[in-house]
């Protein structure tokens, strides 16, 4: 099987679970839950869950008790983008080829539906418990708090808000996008392993790949805010640009930006080595990383 029809099946068994964990559109308040559904399923390539259930198999465990918290992962990765296209922050319109929630349901309800689908996430790192033991669900609770709170995710998106229209430096640069992309691509990886009760030696191995993996991706986001086709990437090139964010590119130049991300996907990599063949999905998600057009 080809990773890209691998990757389809299991984007396809993480959306089923999705639909089977949030509210019915028609439960009440039926607007709200609309507005859930809406962004949750608006595409995306779940790349979140399924580096959480690509993780748990590497060490042996089970893709079917992970899914739980693997679509924890992508409701918190959903909240964050709606939020993060809201007028007081990025100002987008469009999202993956569709208008941004506030721009269908309005500011207020799109608020309300990133607090509802962060919600629902640390309720399905709970349910994890029913499954494993209670002490390994505890574990990645802690995890993907840490990874959504204001030293993870929240940490890197106050400092990229506060950097806009100003000049920084690499150092200020990293911390953005370690924390604002690559704190959940690291919680992701590092939760499945936990909740498949991984060894100290592979989650060390696995912590260096996702740290790594999420650099890369982020260095090739702003890549392709500059060289992307906005019919393939589904929303306007150039918005770094407008919101007058600095980028990789920007801050090292594009050729310098591109090593930077090969770099870090060869770093990534050799993480994997003690995995064998166990570790060659991973590794196809990297290859796939630092090659996308969108």
């Amino acid at each position: 099987m080809s990773f890209l029809i691998d990757l389809q099946e299991r984007s396809r068994l993480v959306d089923e679970a999705l639909d089977k964990y949030l509210p019915s559109s028609e439960a009440y308040p039926q607007l709200i839950h609309e507005a859930m559904r809406y962004s949750i399923f608006a595409g995306g390539k779940r790349l979140r869950p399924v580096l959480a259930l690509a993780a748990a198999e590497a060490v042996g465990g089970s893709a079917e008790r992970a899914m739980p918290v693997a679509c924890a992962l992508e409701l918190i990765h959903t909240y964050s983008l709606v939020h993060d296209d809201l007028p007081a922050m990025d100002n987008d319109d469009f999202r993956r080829g569709r208008p941004t929630s506030h721009k269908v349901y309005g500011e207020a309800m799109a608020i309300l539906v990133g607090d509802a689908l962060l919600t629902l996430a640390f309720e399905l790192t709970a349910k994890a418990g029913e499954t494993v033991a209670p002490e390994l669900a505890n574990r990645v609770t802690l995890e993907i708090a840490r990874a959504s709170g204001s030293c993870g995710l929240i940490g890197g998106q106050v400092v990229d808000t506060l950097s806009e229209n100003k000049s920084i430096d690499g150092k200020v640069l990293e911390y953005i996008h370690r924390h604002k992309t690559g704190a959940l691509f690291k919680a992701a990886v590092r939760s499945g392993a936990i909740i498949s009760n991984a060894s100290h030696e592979q989650l060390e191995a696995l912590t260096v790949y996702a740290s790594q993996m999420g650099l890369a991706f982020q260095i090739k986001d702003d890549l392709l805010d500059i060289e992307g086709d906005e019919t393939i990437i589904g929303k306007p090139v150039g918005s770094d640009i407008k919101n007058q964010k600095s980028t990789y590119p920007s801050v090292y130049g594009l050729e310098k930006a591109r090593e930077m991300a090969f770099s870090a996907a060869a770093e990534a990599n050799e993480a994997l080595k003690i995995f064998g063949s166990k570790g060659e999905f991973l590794r196809s998600i990297m290859h796939f990383i630092i090659h996308r057009d969108h």
